[in-house]
């Protein structure tokens, strides 16, 4: 009943798939709630649907804010990326700021050299770039065979941050802080990347679109080793249980037919 299973075997799987790195802005102006529930929990929604569209694919994840580090390398690892997801706030990165370039550039170092398959980088942000260089990025992450899409999730009309308490973030003057999404800047991003720019609002349009373009990308095989082939056990216990059993029913059998003989 309890399956029982011993010992593995490493073995080389091939598939077809595409690679995909996801870059994740998780700085605090992605806690506004000019989407809902807030930019940075749509964008882990859209984060975690995506994965469950990947069958043969590879994906890594990037988060950045003023800088950007990768939270996972590029693998076929979909449960940790969703485990990973749970954990993602915007105090991951010490450094605030919105640095679209930097991210754009580690996403481009993450792929394998495999210059055949397909290779998209998914840039979900507000758009509030706070240092230059991130059409040169992503004109570069082109021009090296890697689509730049971007994902631009917020308002034009903007929302607030919320710092606690009911509360909201201020400027130094005490007013009430508004981050609007930056679609002009997200848009010319996309175009240098050779990708696509798509607004996310509070339905699940763009990510759809997404998913159909990524789906249109080439898809080349690919070699991944993995550990399977346990060995199967339940044979032993269930063969040592049918001769105890049988063993029981004849010496029943046995002690029934000396019972009857005595009497």
């Amino acid at each position: 009943l309890a399956r029982p299973q011993f010992g593995s075997k490493m073995e080389s799987v091939t598939r077809q798939g595409i690679e995909t790195v996801i870059a994740l802005d998780i700085s605090n102006s992605m806690l506004a709630d000019d989407v809902q529930p807030s930019r940075l929990e749509k964008s882990k929604r859209i984060v975690s649907n995506l994965v469950d569209q990947f069958q043969d694919d590879k994906v890594g994840l990037i988060l950045f804010a003023g800088d950007a580090y990768v939270q996972l390398p590029i693998t076929d690892d979909f449960i940790s990326i969703e485990m990973f997801l749970e954990s993602i706030s915007t105090n991951l990165v010490a450094t605030q700021g919105t640095d679209i370039g930097a991210a754009i550039n580690m996403a481009s170092r993450c792929f394998t050299p495999n210059e055949n398959i397909g290779k998209a980088i998914v840039l979900i942000t507000d758009g509030e770039n706070h240092e230059g260089g991130a059409e040169e990025a992503a004109l570069k992450a082109s021009e090296n065979g890697h689509k730049v899409f971007i994902l631009g999730i917020g308002t034009a009309k903007g929302g607030r941050i919320p710092t606690g308490g009911g509360n909201f973030l201020r400027d130094r003057d005490g007013q009430v802080v508004v981050t609007k999404l930056n679609e002009e800047m997200a848009m010319n991003i996309a175009k240098a990347g050779n990708g696509l720019y798509l607004q996310v609002d509070n339905t699940n349009d763009a990510q759809k679109i997404l998913s159909d373009q990524l789906d249109k990308m080439n898809k080349e095989e690919m070699t991944t080793e993995m550990y399977t082939g346990y060995e199967e056990l339940f044979l032993y216990p269930i063969t040592l249980a049918i001769i105890l059993l049988f063993m029981d029913l004849t010496i029943v059998a046995v002690a029934d037919s000396r019972n009857r003989k005595e009497k």
